[in-house]
Protein backbone atom coordinates (compact mmCIF):
# COMPACT_ATOMS: atom_id res chain seq x y z
CA UNK A 1 0.00 0.00 0.00
CA UNK A 2 1.29 3.37 -0.86
CA UNK A 3 0.12 6.22 1.14
CA UNK A 4 -0.67 9.26 -0.97
CA UNK A 5 1.63 12.72 -0.40
CA UNK A 6 -0.43 15.41 -0.11
CA UNK A 7 0.46 18.29 -2.73
CA UNK A 8 1.68 21.28 -0.87
CA UNK A 9 0.51 24.61 -2.14
CA UNK A 10 2.60 26.82 -3.13
CA UNK A 11 2.63 30.75 -2.12
CA UNK A 12 1.55 31.40 -6.05
CA UNK A 13 -0.91 29.25 -6.11
CA UNK A 14 -2.60 30.06 -3.10
CA UNK A 15 -2.49 33.70 -3.73
CA UNK A 16 -3.87 33.22 -7.43
CA UNK A 17 -7.11 30.78 -6.18
CA UNK A 18 -7.72 33.83 -3.41
CA UNK A 19 -7.69 36.81 -6.14
CA UNK A 20 -10.10 34.55 -8.43
CA UNK A 21 -12.23 34.38 -5.39
CA UNK A 22 -12.45 37.84 -4.97
CA UNK A 23 -13.10 38.24 -8.91
CA UNK A 24 -15.81 35.84 -9.11
CA UNK A 25 -17.77 38.81 -7.01
CA UNK A 26 -16.29 41.61 -9.87
CA UNK A 27 -19.50 43.28 -10.96
CA UNK A 28 -22.36 42.81 -8.48
CA UNK A 29 -20.22 43.78 -5.55
CA UNK A 30 -18.20 46.91 -4.99
CA UNK A 31 -14.36 46.01 -5.22
CA UNK A 32 -14.22 47.86 -1.60
CA UNK A 33 -16.57 45.36 -0.17
CA UNK A 34 -15.16 42.19 -1.65
CA UNK A 35 -13.47 42.00 2.03
CA UNK A 36 -16.51 41.38 3.68
CA UNK A 37 -17.51 38.60 1.09
CA UNK A 38 -14.14 36.45 0.43
CA UNK A 39 -12.92 36.26 3.89
CA UNK A 40 -15.95 34.82 6.17
CA UNK A 41 -15.76 32.24 2.77
CA UNK A 42 -12.25 31.36 3.32
CA UNK A 43 -12.71 30.78 6.95
CA UNK A 44 -15.38 28.98 6.73
CA UNK A 45 -13.37 26.87 4.69
CA UNK A 46 -10.96 26.76 6.64
CA UNK A 47 -12.72 25.82 9.42
CA UNK A 48 -14.27 22.73 8.14
CA UNK A 49 -10.83 21.94 6.33
CA UNK A 50 -9.14 21.51 9.63
CA UNK A 51 -12.21 20.25 11.18
CA UNK A 52 -11.99 16.93 9.16
CA UNK A 53 -8.15 17.23 9.66
CA UNK A 54 -8.99 16.42 13.36
CA UNK A 55 -12.02 14.15 12.51
CA UNK A 56 -9.42 11.87 11.06
CA UNK A 57 -6.64 12.32 13.32
CA UNK A 58 -9.38 11.14 16.11
CA UNK A 59 -10.82 8.87 14.09
CA UNK A 60 -6.87 6.80 13.64
CA UNK A 61 -7.07 6.83 17.08
CA UNK A 62 -9.98 5.70 18.63
CA UNK A 63 -11.89 3.96 15.75
CA UNK A 64 -15.39 2.93 16.50
CA UNK A 65 -14.65 4.38 20.11
CA UNK A 66 -14.64 7.87 18.92
CA UNK A 67 -17.43 10.08 20.93
CA UNK A 68 -18.47 13.76 20.33
CA UNK A 69 -17.37 14.01 23.83
CA UNK A 70 -13.58 12.35 23.33
CA UNK A 71 -13.33 14.58 19.91
CA UNK A 72 -14.42 18.52 21.06
CA UNK A 73 -12.37 17.72 24.22
CA UNK A 74 -9.26 16.44 22.63
CA UNK A 75 -8.92 17.29 19.04
CA UNK A 76 -11.47 19.86 17.61
CA UNK A 77 -10.74 23.39 18.53
CA UNK A 78 -13.92 24.33 17.06
CA UNK A 79 -17.59 23.19 17.05
CA UNK A 80 -19.08 22.78 13.48
CA UNK A 81 -22.73 21.53 14.28
CA UNK A 82 -24.43 19.11 11.95
CA UNK A 83 -25.27 20.23 8.35
CA UNK A 84 -23.28 23.60 8.72
CA UNK A 85 -19.65 21.34 7.33
CA UNK A 86 -18.65 23.09 3.97
CA UNK A 87 -19.59 19.58 2.47
CA UNK A 88 -23.32 20.71 3.53
CA UNK A 89 -23.42 23.72 1.83
CA UNK A 90 -21.09 23.40 -1.41
CA UNK A 91 -23.31 22.40 -4.23
CA UNK A 92 -26.87 23.72 -2.82
CA UNK A 93 -28.45 25.00 -6.12
CA UNK A 94 -31.63 26.48 -4.03
CA UNK A 95 -31.57 28.80 -1.56
CA UNK A 96 -28.02 29.29 -0.99
CA UNK A 97 -27.82 32.55 0.44
CA UNK A 98 -29.84 31.27 3.22
CA UNK A 99 -27.96 27.91 3.59
CA UNK A 100 -24.72 29.57 3.91
CA UNK A 101 -26.31 32.45 6.30
CA UNK A 102 -28.07 29.14 8.37
CA UNK A 103 -24.50 27.47 8.66
CA UNK A 104 -22.31 30.52 9.45
CA UNK A 105 -24.63 31.74 11.88
CA UNK A 106 -24.73 27.98 13.90
CA UNK A 107 -20.88 27.89 13.70
CA UNK A 108 -21.23 31.59 15.39
CA UNK A 109 -23.57 30.07 18.26
CA UNK A 110 -21.83 26.77 18.85
CA UNK A 111 -18.72 28.50 19.61
CA UNK A 112 -18.19 31.43 21.84
CA UNK A 113 -14.80 33.08 20.73
CA UNK A 114 -15.84 32.88 17.30
CA UNK A 115 -19.43 35.24 18.01
CA UNK A 116 -18.93 37.98 15.29
CA UNK A 117 -15.99 36.71 13.37
CA UNK A 118 -18.13 36.18 10.16
CA UNK A 119 -19.44 40.07 10.42
CA UNK A 120 -22.68 41.06 8.89
CA UNK A 121 -23.11 40.14 5.57
CA UNK A 122 -27.32 39.35 4.39
CA UNK A 123 -25.79 36.58 2.75
CA UNK A 124 -29.76 35.90 1.82
CA UNK A 125 -30.31 39.64 -0.01
CA UNK A 126 -29.73 38.74 -3.71
CA UNK A 127 -30.06 41.93 -4.56
CA UNK A 128 -26.65 42.48 -2.60
CA UNK A 129 -25.11 39.64 -3.49
CA UNK A 130 -26.90 37.29 -6.40
CA UNK A 131 -26.72 33.18 -5.95
CA UNK A 132 -24.64 33.03 -8.95
CA UNK A 133 -21.54 35.01 -7.69
CA UNK A 134 -22.18 33.44 -4.64
CA UNK A 135 -22.23 30.13 -6.31
CA UNK A 136 -18.93 30.95 -8.11
CA UNK A 137 -17.14 32.48 -4.92
CA UNK A 138 -17.79 29.04 -3.13
CA UNK A 139 -16.49 27.08 -6.70
CA UNK A 140 -13.58 29.27 -6.04
CA UNK A 141 -12.64 28.17 -2.63
CA UNK A 142 -13.79 24.37 -3.40
CA UNK A 143 -10.87 23.58 -5.03
CA UNK A 144 -7.99 24.45 -2.40
CA UNK A 145 -7.79 22.06 0.83
CA UNK A 146 -6.86 24.39 3.89
CA UNK A 147 -5.19 21.96 6.18
CA UNK A 148 -1.86 21.83 7.97
CA UNK A 149 -1.35 19.26 4.97
CA UNK A 150 -1.43 21.52 2.11
CA UNK A 151 -0.74 24.96 3.95
CA UNK A 152 1.03 25.76 6.49
CA UNK A 153 -0.02 28.85 8.83
CA UNK A 154 3.17 30.89 8.15
CA UNK A 155 1.61 30.47 4.19
CA UNK A 156 -1.68 31.06 4.69
CA UNK A 157 -1.15 34.07 6.31
CA UNK A 158 1.10 35.47 4.07
CA UNK A 159 -1.79 34.68 1.51
CA UNK A 160 -4.36 36.21 4.18
CA UNK A 161 -2.10 39.92 4.00
CA UNK A 162 -2.10 39.48 -0.18
CA UNK A 163 -5.63 39.87 -0.16
CA UNK A 164 -6.01 42.28 2.45
CA UNK A 165 -3.68 44.35 0.46
CA UNK A 166 -5.42 43.96 -2.57
CA UNK A 167 -7.96 45.01 -1.23
CA UNK A 168 -7.03 48.01 0.23
CA UNK A 169 -5.72 48.91 -3.45
CA UNK A 170 -9.23 48.37 -4.85
CA UNK A 171 -10.59 49.99 -1.92
CA UNK A 172 -8.57 53.27 -2.05
CA UNK A 173 -8.83 55.79 0.37
CA UNK A 174 -11.41 53.47 2.22
CA UNK A 175 -8.44 51.19 3.63
CA UNK A 176 -7.02 53.43 6.03
CA UNK A 177 -9.90 51.85 7.90
CA UNK A 178 -8.63 48.24 7.80
CA UNK A 179 -5.25 48.02 6.70
CA UNK A 180 -1.41 49.62 7.52
CA UNK A 181 1.27 49.05 5.15
CA UNK A 182 3.63 45.82 6.23
CA UNK A 183 6.57 47.78 5.95
CA UNK A 184 5.32 50.71 8.11
CA UNK A 185 3.89 48.23 10.65
CA UNK A 186 7.35 45.73 10.80
CA UNK A 187 9.21 49.14 11.57
CA UNK A 188 7.13 50.25 14.74
CA UNK A 189 7.28 46.81 15.89
CA UNK A 190 10.54 46.44 15.39
CA UNK A 191 11.21 50.18 17.64
CA UNK A 192 8.75 48.68 20.63
CA UNK A 193 10.46 45.27 20.98
CA UNK A 194 7.84 43.00 21.87
CA UNK A 195 9.16 40.94 24.02
CA UNK A 196 8.07 37.51 25.47
CA UNK A 197 5.46 37.09 28.10
CA UNK A 198 4.20 40.85 27.90
CA UNK A 199 0.85 41.98 27.08
CA UNK A 200 0.12 43.96 23.90
CA UNK A 201 -3.11 46.11 23.07
CA UNK A 202 -4.22 48.00 19.66
CA UNK A 203 -7.29 50.42 20.84
CA UNK A 204 -7.32 50.64 17.10
CA UNK A 205 -6.70 47.17 15.59
CA UNK A 206 -8.42 47.25 11.99
CA UNK A 207 -7.72 43.74 10.34
CA UNK A 208 -5.13 42.63 13.77
CA UNK A 209 -1.56 43.62 11.18
CA UNK A 210 0.04 45.11 14.15
CA UNK A 211 -0.38 42.11 16.50
CA UNK A 212 0.53 39.18 13.86
CA UNK A 213 3.50 41.41 13.87
CA UNK A 214 4.32 41.72 17.21
CA UNK A 215 4.13 37.72 17.26
CA UNK A 216 6.53 37.23 13.81
CA UNK A 217 9.13 40.08 15.66
CA UNK A 218 9.33 37.99 19.45
CA UNK A 219 9.36 34.47 17.20
CA UNK A 220 11.62 36.07 14.80
CA UNK A 221 14.26 36.88 17.95
CA UNK A 222 13.75 33.15 19.41
CA UNK A 223 11.39 33.68 21.90
CA UNK A 224 7.75 32.21 22.27
CA UNK A 225 5.59 34.00 20.21
CA UNK A 226 2.55 31.78 22.55
CA UNK A 227 3.39 33.44 25.62
CA UNK A 228 2.51 37.17 24.50
CA UNK A 229 -0.93 38.17 25.50
CA UNK A 230 -3.08 40.29 22.59
CA UNK A 231 -5.34 42.35 22.77
CA UNK A 232 -7.61 44.49 20.19
CA UNK A 233 -9.96 46.78 20.24
CA UNK A 234 -12.35 48.02 16.48
CA UNK A 235 -15.47 49.84 16.53
CA UNK A 236 -16.11 48.74 12.83
CA UNK A 237 -18.25 45.19 12.73
CA UNK A 238 -16.68 43.85 9.45
CA UNK A 239 -12.91 44.77 10.18
CA UNK A 240 -13.21 43.54 13.79
CA UNK A 241 -14.25 40.24 12.34
CA UNK A 242 -11.19 40.22 9.75
CA UNK A 243 -8.76 41.02 12.50
CA UNK A 244 -10.01 37.40 14.71
CA UNK A 245 -9.76 35.72 11.01
CA UNK A 246 -6.66 36.93 10.36
CA UNK A 247 -5.28 36.31 13.78
CA UNK A 248 -6.55 32.76 13.60
CA UNK A 249 -5.38 32.13 9.99
CA UNK A 250 -1.86 33.17 11.38
CA UNK A 251 -2.18 30.05 13.98
CA UNK A 252 -2.87 32.06 17.26
CA UNK A 253 -5.24 31.00 19.31
CA UNK A 254 -4.41 32.82 22.92
CA UNK A 255 -5.62 36.57 21.86
CA UNK A 256 -8.63 39.07 22.77
CA UNK A 257 -10.07 41.26 20.27
CA UNK A 258 -13.28 43.51 21.24
CA UNK A 259 -15.64 45.43 18.93
CA UNK A 260 -16.09 48.67 19.97
CA UNK A 261 -15.51 52.25 20.59
CA UNK A 262 -11.92 53.06 22.11
CA UNK A 263 -13.07 56.52 23.55
CA UNK A 264 -16.50 55.95 24.04
CA UNK A 265 -16.59 52.46 25.71
CA UNK A 266 -13.04 51.31 25.96
CA UNK A 267 -13.36 47.65 26.60
CA UNK A 268 -10.53 46.42 28.48
CA UNK A 269 -11.07 47.20 31.79
CA UNK A 270 -9.54 45.98 35.41
CA UNK A 271 -11.74 46.71 38.14
CA UNK A 272 -13.63 49.70 36.47
CA UNK A 273 -10.20 51.15 35.24
CA UNK A 274 -8.07 51.23 32.26
CA UNK A 275 -5.84 47.81 32.17
CA UNK A 276 -1.99 48.54 31.73
CA UNK A 277 -0.25 46.93 29.07
CA UNK A 278 3.16 46.43 27.96
CA UNK A 279 3.25 47.59 24.87
CA UNK A 280 0.46 50.19 23.42
CA UNK A 281 -0.01 50.34 19.08
CA UNK A 282 -2.42 51.74 16.60
CA UNK A 283 -2.41 53.96 13.34
CA UNK A 284 -5.70 55.05 14.43
CA UNK A 285 -8.04 56.94 11.85
CA UNK A 286 -6.46 60.69 11.51
CA UNK A 287 -7.88 64.16 12.74
CA UNK A 288 -11.37 62.07 13.60
CA UNK A 289 -14.60 64.40 14.32
CA UNK A 290 -17.05 64.02 16.81
CA UNK A 291 -15.16 61.34 18.74
CA UNK A 292 -16.71 61.63 21.97
CA UNK A 293 -14.73 64.97 23.41
CA UNK A 294 -17.51 65.87 25.73
CA UNK A 295 -18.02 62.68 27.52
CA UNK A 296 -13.98 63.30 28.08
CA UNK A 297 -14.98 66.50 30.14
CA UNK A 298 -15.12 63.84 33.57
CA UNK A 299 -13.39 60.84 32.10
CA UNK A 300 -13.94 58.45 34.36
CA UNK A 301 -10.86 56.54 33.10
CA UNK A 302 -8.65 59.15 33.75
CA UNK A 303 -7.49 60.03 30.19
CA UNK A 304 -7.59 63.51 30.29
CA UNK A 305 -3.62 64.81 30.64
CA UNK A 306 -4.25 68.90 30.89
CA UNK A 307 -6.67 69.38 28.73
CA UNK A 308 -9.52 68.05 26.56
CA UNK A 309 -8.88 67.61 22.97
CA UNK A 310 -10.69 69.38 20.49
CA UNK A 311 -14.35 68.38 19.57
CA UNK A 312 -13.03 68.19 15.87
CA UNK A 313 -9.95 66.33 15.80
CA UNK A 314 -9.32 63.17 17.98
CA UNK A 315 -5.94 62.66 17.36
CA UNK A 316 -4.66 63.86 20.86
CA UNK A 317 -7.23 61.58 22.31
CA UNK A 318 -5.72 58.60 20.38
CA UNK A 319 -2.33 59.76 22.01
CA UNK A 320 -4.09 60.42 25.45
CA UNK A 321 -5.69 56.87 25.43
CA UNK A 322 -2.74 55.03 24.71
CA UNK A 323 -0.57 56.76 27.20
CA UNK A 324 -3.05 56.13 29.71
CA UNK A 325 -3.14 52.08 29.20
CA UNK A 326 0.92 51.69 29.28
CA UNK A 327 2.14 50.66 32.87
CA UNK A 328 3.68 52.62 34.22
CA UNK A 329 7.31 50.90 34.11
CA UNK A 330 7.58 48.39 31.35
CA UNK A 331 4.67 50.68 29.42
CA UNK A 332 6.09 52.12 25.70
CA UNK A 333 3.60 53.43 22.78
CA UNK A 334 3.73 53.58 19.21
CA UNK A 335 1.37 55.41 17.54
CA UNK A 336 0.96 56.85 13.64
CA UNK A 337 0.09 60.47 13.40
CA UNK A 338 -0.23 63.49 11.04
CA UNK A 339 2.52 66.20 11.42
CA UNK A 340 0.02 68.49 12.51
CA UNK A 341 0.12 66.74 16.16
CA UNK A 342 3.86 68.12 15.82
CA UNK A 343 2.95 72.23 15.78
CA UNK A 344 -1.42 72.67 16.01
CA UNK A 345 -1.77 75.10 18.63
CA UNK A 346 -4.85 75.43 20.93
CA UNK A 347 -5.56 72.69 23.06
CA UNK A 348 -3.46 70.51 21.37
CA UNK A 349 -0.15 72.86 22.13
CA UNK A 350 -1.34 72.67 25.64
CA UNK A 351 -1.68 68.78 25.81
CA UNK A 352 1.85 68.58 23.80
CA UNK A 353 3.36 70.69 26.27
CA UNK A 354 2.01 68.88 28.97
CA UNK A 355 3.65 65.40 27.75
CA UNK A 356 6.57 67.00 27.08
CA UNK A 357 6.88 68.39 30.22
CA UNK A 358 6.11 64.78 31.77
CA UNK A 359 9.20 63.84 29.96
CA UNK A 360 7.05 60.90 28.23
CA UNK A 361 8.03 61.26 24.42
CA UNK A 362 11.27 59.87 23.52
CA UNK A 363 10.96 60.01 19.22
CA UNK A 364 9.54 61.68 16.58
CA UNK A 365 10.09 59.93 13.41
CA UNK A 366 8.99 61.30 10.20
CA UNK A 367 8.45 59.14 7.07
CA UNK A 368 8.18 59.17 3.53
CA UNK A 369 5.71 60.65 1.81
CA UNK A 370 2.73 58.47 0.26
CA UNK A 371 2.77 55.39 2.12
CA UNK A 372 -0.36 55.25 3.01
CA UNK A 373 -3.91 54.63 1.09
CA UNK A 374 -5.68 56.41 3.32
CA UNK A 375 -3.68 59.80 3.04
CA UNK A 376 -1.12 61.41 0.99
CA UNK A 377 -0.39 63.84 4.01
CA UNK A 378 3.41 63.52 6.08
CA UNK A 379 3.16 61.20 8.27
CA UNK A 380 4.91 60.30 11.96
CA UNK A 381 5.84 57.94 14.02
CA UNK A 382 5.72 59.06 17.60
CA UNK A 383 7.21 56.74 20.30
CA UNK A 384 6.42 57.25 23.93
CA UNK A 385 7.98 55.63 27.07
CA UNK A 386 6.44 55.93 30.55
CA UNK A 387 10.04 55.59 31.55
CA UNK A 388 12.78 56.59 29.42
CA UNK A 389 16.07 54.82 29.66
CA UNK A 390 19.05 57.33 31.52
CA UNK A 391 20.65 58.42 28.24
CA UNK A 392 17.16 59.58 26.90
CA UNK A 393 15.90 61.77 29.90
CA UNK A 394 15.00 65.15 29.38
CA UNK A 395 15.65 64.24 26.01
CA UNK A 396 13.80 64.26 22.28
CA UNK A 397 14.96 61.99 19.59
CA UNK A 398 14.11 63.63 16.13
CA UNK A 399 14.72 61.53 12.59
CA UNK A 400 14.16 62.15 9.16
CA UNK A 401 13.74 59.30 7.50
CA UNK A 402 11.82 60.47 4.54
CA UNK A 403 14.29 59.97 1.92
CA UNK A 404 14.14 56.07 3.19
CA UNK A 405 11.91 54.28 0.18
CA UNK A 406 11.11 52.98 -2.81
CA UNK A 407 9.11 54.70 -5.41
CA UNK A 408 6.10 53.15 -6.57
CA UNK A 409 3.01 53.37 -8.98
CA UNK A 410 0.28 54.53 -6.43
CA UNK A 411 2.38 54.26 -2.86
CA UNK A 412 6.01 54.28 -1.86
CA UNK A 413 7.47 51.82 -0.30
CA UNK A 414 10.34 50.95 2.92
CA UNK A 415 12.15 47.41 1.63
CA UNK A 416 13.96 45.41 5.06
CA UNK A 417 17.04 47.49 4.16
CA UNK A 418 15.24 51.11 5.05
CA UNK A 419 13.41 49.60 7.82
CA UNK A 420 16.82 48.35 9.32
CA UNK A 421 18.11 51.41 8.76
CA UNK A 422 15.71 53.20 10.37
CA UNK A 423 15.16 51.09 13.35
CA UNK A 424 19.50 50.69 14.31
CA UNK A 425 19.53 54.54 14.13
CA UNK A 426 16.71 54.61 16.44
CA UNK A 427 18.13 52.85 18.65
CA UNK A 428 21.47 53.90 19.05
CA UNK A 429 20.77 57.66 18.38
CA UNK A 430 23.04 58.45 15.49
CA UNK A 431 23.22 57.46 11.80
CA UNK A 432 25.55 53.84 12.11
CA UNK A 433 26.87 54.19 8.49
CA UNK A 434 27.28 57.66 8.19
CA UNK A 435 25.16 56.99 4.85
CA UNK A 436 22.01 55.83 5.39
CA UNK A 437 20.12 58.72 3.95
CA UNK A 438 18.92 59.86 7.17
CA UNK A 439 19.20 62.89 9.46
CA UNK A 440 18.72 62.88 12.82
CA UNK A 441 19.34 64.52 16.22
CA UNK A 442 18.79 63.88 19.95
CA UNK A 443 17.69 67.33 20.80
CA UNK A 444 17.65 68.54 24.77
CA UNK A 445 14.53 69.37 26.32
CA UNK A 446 15.38 73.20 26.86
CA UNK A 447 15.70 73.86 23.53
CA UNK A 448 12.70 72.35 22.62
CA UNK A 449 10.34 74.73 25.22
CA UNK A 450 12.61 77.53 23.72
CA UNK A 451 10.47 76.97 20.51
CA UNK A 452 7.13 76.74 22.82
CA UNK A 453 7.23 73.39 22.21
CA UNK A 454 6.66 73.00 18.41
CA UNK A 455 7.74 69.34 17.27
CA UNK A 456 8.50 70.70 14.02
CA UNK A 457 11.00 68.27 12.86
CA UNK A 458 12.59 70.61 10.30
CA UNK A 459 12.78 72.76 13.55
CA UNK A 460 15.76 70.62 14.85
CA UNK A 461 17.17 69.16 12.28
CA UNK A 462 17.31 71.53 9.04
CA UNK A 463 20.15 73.81 8.86
CA UNK A 464 18.78 76.20 6.51
CA UNK A 465 17.43 79.68 7.23
CA UNK A 466 14.56 79.64 9.61
CA UNK A 467 12.40 81.05 6.57
CA UNK A 468 12.41 77.79 4.97
CA UNK A 469 11.91 75.97 8.29
CA UNK A 470 8.63 77.82 8.54
CA UNK A 471 7.61 76.87 4.95
CA UNK A 472 8.14 73.47 5.92
CA UNK A 473 5.71 73.90 8.49
CA UNK A 474 3.05 75.67 6.69
CA UNK A 475 3.55 73.21 4.06
CA UNK A 476 2.56 70.57 6.92
CA UNK A 477 -0.28 72.27 8.09
CA UNK A 478 -1.77 73.43 4.87
CA UNK A 479 -2.05 69.73 3.85
CA UNK A 480 -3.12 68.53 7.48
CA UNK A 481 -6.07 71.36 6.95
CA UNK A 482 -7.26 70.29 3.70
CA UNK A 483 -7.72 66.32 5.06
CA UNK A 484 -9.26 67.31 7.71
CA UNK A 485 -12.03 69.52 6.02
CA UNK A 486 -12.10 66.85 3.04
CA UNK A 487 -12.82 63.86 6.35
CA UNK A 488 -15.63 66.93 7.03
CA UNK A 489 -16.86 66.65 3.41
CA UNK A 490 -17.58 62.98 3.20
CA UNK A 491 -19.32 63.39 6.28
CA UNK A 492 -21.54 65.96 5.28
CA UNK A 493 -22.33 63.95 2.43
CA UNK A 494 -23.17 60.60 3.85
CA UNK A 495 -25.52 62.53 6.26
CA UNK A 496 -27.38 64.00 2.96
CA UNK A 497 -27.45 60.73 1.46
CA UNK A 498 -29.05 59.35 4.68
CA UNK A 499 -31.30 62.03 5.03
CA UNK A 500 -32.63 61.48 1.07
CA UNK A 501 -30.47 63.82 -0.43
CA UNK A 502 -28.58 62.88 -3.14
CA UNK A 503 -25.40 64.86 -4.83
Amino acid sequence: MTLEIPVRLTQRELESTLWAAANALRGPVDPGDFKAYVFPIMFFKWISDNWDYKHAQALAEWGDELTDDIEYSDYQPFVVPKGCHWADVHGTTFNLGNKVALALGRIEESNRDLVGVFGDVNWANPERLPETALAALLDAFHGLTLDPDHVNGDLLGAAYEYLLREFAEASGKKAGEFFTPRHVVHLLVKILDPRPGESIVDPACGSGGMLVETVNEVRAAGGNPDSLRLHGQEVNLTTSAIAKMNLYLHGLEDFDIKRGDSFREPKFLDRGKLQKFDVVIANPPFSLQNWGAAAWTHDPYGRVVCAVPPAKNGDYAWIQHMIASAKDDTGRVGVVMPHGVLFRGGKEGDIRRCLLEKDLLEAVIGLPNNLFYSTSIPVCLLIWRKTKRAERQGKVLFVDASARFKPGRNQNTMDDADIEVIHAAYAKGEDIDGEGGLNLRLVDMAEIAGHGYDLNIGRYLQTQADAEVDVEAALAAYLDSRETLRAAERVLDEKLKAAGFNA
